[in-house]
């Protein structure tokens, strides 16, 4: 029986105006496009890592 990959629920909350150009690059990178948009992403290393420069900027919950 194969394993069940994690997966996260990633939902951007709050706007990049006013920050860094890079965050929303990242923002962009994710699959986001409009605010409150929500996205189910594995979780991994590199998710983890771009989730961690925008973490004021979206909400990440862990999907069972």
């Amino acid at each position: 029986m194969a394993k069940k990959e994690k997966m996260l629920k990633v939902t951007w909350v709050k706007s990049c105006i006013g920050y860094n150009a890079k965050q929303a690059k990242i923002i962009e990178a994710l699959g986001l496009k409009k605010l409150n948009q929500t996205k189910v992403l594995p979780d991994n290393e590199a998710i983890r890592g771009s989730l961690h420069h925008v973490a004021h900027l979206v909400k990440v919950e862990e999907v069972k």
